[in-house]
């Protein structure tokens, strides 16, 4: 069975390129053929390492082409991007003929239903419905991009439906689909999980997370500062890359946190950082899912999150394995993670329960969910 996926490109540490990266390998070490085409790697490394039996085609498309141009030019450039795109992925689907295609909800959605391809297209989404394609933030710039989001929103929709199938990553977003497309409910799996838990004796909380809208560093930050008047020789951790990271050092210096709060870039050794943490903290607005937590969970760190609508509260146990505090409340997450920092016992119990209860989450588990509906829908 020949699997394409496609995506926009592979440069980043984050959760949704390192799932469809260990994907891809453990696809092709038990036989699948499987192709990835990007479609503006532009000669950028791939962030994971990837198995020499998966192909990978870049498009080579500039996208970026697009931005800080007058909106009536930028859409010109947009509609000739496009044009090529369609062509050249036309071109890439019919070489390699596969079986099954997937998407990643991005701008190819569209294009799977114009260049003639009739196999099994299936969607993948790694964000929540409201928040695919960023529509959220242009909705938040004015009435006319408000208008525009709001037509983005309903052609995905109809394109959507289009798909065999959607995998969405919780129930719960799952139900925001309902009528639009079939769904299917597979979440992320754990990529490792270390012969020993973390000792937990270490004073030192971990944040992993791109500096974005998403993952809340204006909450995260205020509640950091709580804990380091309670706790002042305990340090947050944090490990990420991206387009906010100049405002999450200012928000850091207003607070004159720059030693209790230490920002690294991301390592390829993150179960290292993990295992040297005592508490993992989550701030997110939205979490299409969290791997995050499942691999801090896996090391036998307890996560003190924010209620997120989606995500957090499909992995942690509340009180058991974890905490769950009242969404977007710094003082209330600063609370949490000083619970367990005064509690070094319910710490190191929660740790244990959460090693034991992530399990559901391995990737054995669920990679069968996935070659289930492979083998069901072909």
């Amino acid at each position: 069975m020949h699997i394409l996926y496609i995506y926009s490109e592979i440069s980043i540490k984050g959760g949704t390129d390192k799932m469809l990266v260990e994907k891809a390998n453990w696809l092709v070490k038990y036989g699948y053929e499987v192709t990835i085409v990007t479609e503006c790697q532009m000669g950028r490394p791939i962030s994971f390492e990837i198995d020499n039996k998966v192909h990978h085609i870049d498009i080579g498309l500039d996208f970026n082409k697009q931005y800080g141009q007058p909106l009536l030019k930028r859409y010109y450039t947009y509609t000739i991007l496009m044009r090529q795109y369609r062509k050249r992925l036309r071109q890439v689907v019919h070489d390699c003929r596969p079986d099954i295609v997937i998407t990643a909800m991005g701008r190819n959605l569209s294009l799977l239903s114009e260049i003639g391809y009739t196999g099994v297209k299936l969607g993948e989404a790694h964000t929540t419905k409201a928040h695919l394609r960023s529509l959220h933030l242009m909705e938040q710039r004015g009435l006319l991009l408000k208008v525009f989001a709001k037509y983005m929103r309903w052609r995905m929709c109809r394109y959507a439906s289009k798909l065999d199938a959607l995998i969405l990553l919780t129930q719960k977003d799952a139900d925001e689909w309902k009528g639009v497309t079939k769904t299917c409910v597979i979440p992320n799996f754990i990529s490792f999980y270390p012969d020993v838990a973390a000792p937990l004796n270490n004073k030192h909380v971990i944040m992993v997370g791109r500096y974005n809208d998403a993952k809340g560093y204006d909450y995260l930050i205020p509640a950091w500062d709580i804990v380091h008047q309670r706790y002042p020789d305990w340090v947050l951790n944090v490990y990420g890359s991206g387009e906010l990271y100049d405002d999450v050092v200012q928000r850091i210096a207003e607070r004159h946190l720059e030693k209790s709060i230490i920002l690294h870039d991301p390592v390829d050794n993150i179960m290292e950082k993990y295992m040297d943490s005592s508490i993992c903290v989550l701030s997110s607005r939205y979490e299409g899912f969290s791997l995050v937590i499942i691999e801090a969970m896996s090391c036998g760190v307890p996560c003190v999150s924010f209620d997120s609508p989606c995500g957090p509260r499909t992995i942690i146990k509340h009180g058991e394995d974890g905490l769950l505090v009242e969404y977007l409340n710094p003082t209330a997450l600063a609370d949490g993670i000083c619970q367990l920092i005064a509690n070094p016992d319910l710490c190191k119990m929660m740790g244990e329960r959460a090693r034991i209860n992530v399990k559901r989450f391995s990737k054995e588990i669920i990679m069968k969910k996935w070659i289930d509906l492979f083998e069901s829908i072909i």
